[in-house]
């Protein structure tokens, strides 16, 4: 069995720091031009890092439930924090949980983490920025103290399939 590609770009967004926001995962399986899976969602209260993260643990979380685990993955974002940390030692400051979730996931992967430069020429990082500033939209508008993002992971999964 041969080892697949998969590509992952992720970003998240916020309405003041902190405030509502919303992350976005796009996912590419080897060289194709049309994403196969879309995740996003959004919080009411939150802070820009928080959803950069929480951006990458909904990609690697899918990568997990659906048993993709085993393949080459290379994940892009523009979060200088999220990729340093993760790559040069960067030590961790805030947002403990959603590290010790993060490296919950990683544990069984083999994943390249690639900073790519935001609201730059990249295709894909363009496209998750324009959907995570579109779900910190609406959590803008639904002005709502609850957290959905654990609902809104199964919603985004339906809704975001491409084909």
């Amino acid at each position: 069995m041969s080892l697949e590609n998969f590509y992952i770009y992720t970003d998240g967004s916020c309405k003041g720091n902190p405030g509502p926001g919303g992350w976005a995962a796009i996912l590419l399986h080897n060289e194709t031009e049309k994403p196969f899976q879309i995740l996003k969602g959004n919080e009411a209260d939150t802070t820009n890092n928080r959803m950069e993260m929480i951006a990458v643990i909904e990609a690697l979380r899918y990568i997990h439930e659906n048993h993709l685990q085993n393949n080459i993955i290379t994940l892009h974002s523009d979060s200088n924090l999220v990729i340093q940390t993760l790559t040069s030692g960067w030590k961790r400051k805030a947002n403990l949980d959603l590290w010790e979730e993060l490296d919950e996931l990683n544990e069984e992967l083999t994943v390249t983490y690639l900073w790519v430069r935001g609201h730059g020429k990249n295709k894909w990082n363009n496209e998750c920025d324009k959907i995570a500033v579109a779900e910190s939209a609406k959590a803008q508008k639904k002005n709502s103290s609850t957290s959905p993002r654990k609902s809104s992971l199964k919603k985004s999964t339906e809704q975001g399939r491409l084909f």
